[in-house]
């Protein structure tokens, strides 16, 4: 029996999993799936916003693998610093797939970035997807105005959080005092700014298009904005997605379903997205006492190679928000090399390298292996390929003595796993905190509750 750990619930670890016990070439193959949440699915469940329904069911599939009678889940399990370390791991067992993803956002590095009123745009989507780390979360939606720098599809979500009515998500499984919070939020102008223009956006079609859907609010961009990027004019040689993109925007432009920007009428009882193109930011505005009160943009322009150059014109927007939405980036695993150039650990088709020597026993996929790129059914070949190498080490790695049992090998190393039954108490609990509220399922965003729910379902 070849006893694999991963580290990771999210889409890279099951499918990492999947295709560990999915194989023929080896047949006993016993996977445990280690995540330091008591709760599976990564991201699926932390970060897809919860009015986007489809992308969630995924969750379904994912628990298919993780009922498999040869992957075991262990929530709860702490893995790095402030837990087991590579060579614990590798004395419970044959091989470890670390599968961590890009755990942090990426900074601006401008003056006044970190004051407050100013967050990530992951702190606020970890906020209202019940992560228990931002439970207590605290921003200000007494805010009129937000600001969202970005326009990924991360960007998209916060935004249309922020614009969507508290009625709307009531029917969703957002916890319950974020679900208050957005209800009694202020924020009727919500500005989303990119420093380069729409053709190079990073949203997808589908999310853009949500924007100009969303009842009770009106999508305001500007045509002047929207003409300095060359490939406005003929979309027709750009991506498809790009293109259409540039198409949904024209439409808005030209009052198709948007509203450009400075038109009357009842947009003042509305709630206002303004997308704004071809602005860098370049200092948060406000101070520590009474916060953000705005950012300074610089105005650029396209510099024929791709990018954008500044041209000292500068834009202050009014805000008492701030959300940064520019990327993840991959942190340091304690006792693993680390290329931080790329945010990710040097591998050779998943085999970790050490001091350029391919390591058996030690495996990556996901974005700690690639970087944050891709979406979620790009980590299936990702987690392939590293699978496909950690089989081929089998029959060395098979050989080294392990305990009998690595449940009782992590408790005894001072861990205190959820199994697949305390992750079961968890969703009865979820449940049950849905119908008394009058709601469907509702997260619960706090350490002690879900601890508590999970103990009660490993009765």
């Amino acid at each position: 029996m070849l006893r694999v750990a991963v580290i990771g619930s999210g889409p890279s670890g099951v499918y990492t999993a999947q295709a560990l016990v999915g194989q023929e070439a080896v047949p006993d193959v016993e996977v445990y799936v280690l995540d330091r949440l008591p709760c599976p699915y990564g991201l699926v469940r932390y970060g897809v916003a919860p009015d986007h329904e489809k992308i969630k069911s995924l969750q379904h599939n994912l628990r298919t693998v993780l009922e498999h009678p040869r992957v075991h889940f262990l929530g709860n399990v702490h893995v790095g610093a402030d837990g087991l370390g590579p060579r614990e791991l590798r004395r419970m067992f044959h091989a470890v797939v670390y599968c961590v993803g890009a755990a942090t956002d990426r900074h601006l590095g401008i003056p006044g970035e970190e004051l407050p009123g100013s967050h990530s745009a992951t702190a606020f989507v970890s906020w209202y997807s019940a992560h228990p780390d931002a439970a207590d979360g605290r921003f200000p939606l007494t805010a009129r105005s937000a600001v969202v720098i970005g326009v990924g599809n991360v960007a998209v979500d916060v935004a249309r959080i922020l614009a969507r009515g508290a009625d709307e998500l009531a029917s969703t499984d957002v916890p319950q005092a974020a679900l208050g919070a957005l209800a009694e939020s202020r924020v009727t102008d919500v500005w989303m700014v990119g420093r380069r223009g729409p053709s190079q956006a990073k949203f997808t079609t589908k999310e853009l298009r949500e924007l100009g859907a969303l009842p009770g609010a009106d999508v305001v961009v500007r045509p002047e904005e929207l003409a300095l990027d060359p490939a406005y004019g003929d979309p027709s040689g750009l991506p498809a997605v790009n293109r259409r993109n540039v198409e949904v925007l024209r439409g808005w432009a030209e009052g198709k379903g948007g509203a450009q920007d400075g038109a009357g009428g009842g947009l003042e009882r509305r709630r206002r997205i303004r997308m704004r193109f071809f602005l860098r930011p370049v200092e948060v505005l406000g101070d520590v006492e009474s916060g953000v009160r705005g950012v300074r943009f610089e105005r650029t322009v396209p510099d024929g190679t791709g990018g954008v150059t500044g041209t000292g014109q500068y834009e202050d927007i009014a805000a008492q928000l701030v959300l940064r939405s520019v990327g993840y980036q991959g942190m340091p695993q304690a006792g693993l090399p680390f290329d931080a150039a790329t945010g990710t650990v040097p591998h050779v088709e998943g085999r970790v390298l050490r001091e350029g020597v391919p390591c058996p026993g030690e495996y990556v996929a996901g974005w700690i292996k690639r970087g944050p790129t891709g979406v979620i059914g790009t980590n299936r070949p990702c987690a392939k390929q590293t699978a496909a190498a950690l089989l081929a080490d089998a029959d060395a790695l098979a050989r080294e003595p392990l305990p009998d049992d690595p449940l009782t090998a992590l408790r005894r190393a001072g861990q205190a796993p959820v199994p697949w039954r305390g992750w079961l108490g968890i969703e009865a609990a979820e449940a049950a905190l849905g119908r008394g509220l009058g709601r469907t399922t509702v997260k619960i965003a706090k350490w002690p509750e879900l601890l508590a729910a999970a103990e009660d379902g490993g009765r």
